[in-house]
Order: C-alpha cells, then sequence, then structure tokens
C-alpha cells in the first residue's frame, strides 16, 4: 500500500463530498431553484446535464447509454494509469492530481450509472449528473465590432458545475502549470538514453 494511501484519501474525500452535496441539492431542490451565496455572483443553482461538459449529449438512448459506457472505460483508463504512476514512483504532485481527475470522473460516473434508477426517472446507465455552482462573475454586452457575438449578451462564468468537474478540472490546469517538473526526470532519462545510443 506504500504510495497508495495519500491517493486513495483524496479519491475518497472528493467522492464522499461530491456525492453528500449532490444528494442534498436533489433531495432539498427543484430542478431550476436557486439561492444566493455571496450577491449575484456566488449561486446555487440546481440543474442537471444529460451528457457531456456545457450540456453537449450524444442523441437518443443509444447516444446516453453510449456515453455512460464510454466514462466508464475513461475512468478505468485512468485508474489504471494513476496505478502506473505510483507504480513506478512518478511526481508525487502528477500522482495527486490524476487522482483528483479519477475521483471527479468517478464521481459523474455514479450520476450516470445509478441516478435514474435510484431516483426512479430512468434505467441503469441513463441518469443525469446534477450540478449546483454558478459564478456569473461578469455580465454585459459584446460590442458591436466583435465577430458573430456583437451585440449580444455574455456572463463569465456560464457553466454550472459540481464539485466533480472542479476536481477535474484543477487536476488538468495543475498537470499543464507544473508538467515541466512533474516529467524532468523522464526528460533527463530519455536524454540519457539517446546520449548513450548516439556514443555507440
Amino acid at each position: 500500500m506504500k504510495g497508495y494511501t495519500k491517493p486513495l484519501l483524496i479519491i475518497f474525500f472528493v467522492l464522499i463530498a461530491d456525492q453528500l452535496i449532490k444528494t442534498w441539492v436533489k433531495t432539498n431542490m427543484y430542478l431550476g431553484q436557486e439561492f444566493k451565496i455571496i450577491g449575484d455572483w456566488c449561486i446555487i443553482h440546481f440543474t442537471e446535464n444529460n451528457g457531456m461538459a456545457f450540456g453537449l449529449e450524444f442523441g437518443g438512448e443509444f447516444g446516453k447509454l453510449s456515453l455512460s459506457l464510454f466514462r466508464i472505460a475513461a475512468v478505468a483508463g485512468i485508474g489504471y494509469g494513476l496505478h502506473y504512476l505510483i507504480q513506478r514512483k512518478y511526481h508525487r504532485g502528477l500522482i495527486m492530481n490524476v487522482a483528483l481527475i479519477f475521483s471527479g470522473a468517478l464521481g459523474n460516473i455514479i450520476d450516470s450509472v445509478l441516478y435514474g434508477k435510484i431516483y426512479g426517472y430512468a434505467g441503469w446507465f441513463h441518469g443525469r449528473v446534477v450540478d449546483m455552482f454558478y459564478f456569473p462573475l461578469v455580465e454585459g454586452v459584446f460590442p458591436k465590432w466583435v465577430p458573430i457575438w456583437g451585440g449580444e449578451d455574455y456572463i463569465f462564468f456560464r457553466p454550472v458545475f459540481n464539485l466533480a468537474d472542479a476536481a477535474i478540472s484543477i487536476g488538468v490546469i495543475l498537470i499543464l502549470i507544473y508538467q515541466k517538473s512533474y516529467f524532468k526526470e523522464e526528460i533527463n532519462e530519455e536524454i540519457g538514453i539517446n546520449n548513450e545510443i548516439a556514443e555507440d
């Protein structure tokens, strides 16, 4: 279990917190209901996502089933990747961020696979992901000269998301920011191997 304790703790706490929040929202709010936490820019807004991020989705029942199965396969791949990184003692920061991504993806899979059946609105693998965090920090109108969107209203930040989404985003962003330090040893090893080949 050496090397697994902290990643497993991250996965456990993110999953538990994510499901507790979703369960509370699902059982105490009606769809579309919202209440303000801080002014007009920090809001709890109950919505459900029938597909992928930002409301994208595949059409029909088969599309929804395919998406759920794809999510399961993706999480299995991430889980294997996490095991690989731990076994080969990769940078701890990288391992923790992959654990964040894994926990977030697994949290949303629980919604997709189980929620339809648990809450009685669909069968297995046809559930909707519960979202609630809404931060419309800036609202305004695009200037007329802006191509395509000129004159239209805009909101930043428009997407409604959940804790699982936040875990995935944080994990990905931190990997992108610190990728040079995370993969420094691997790059140095590759350079060393190439130098040995060149010398031979």
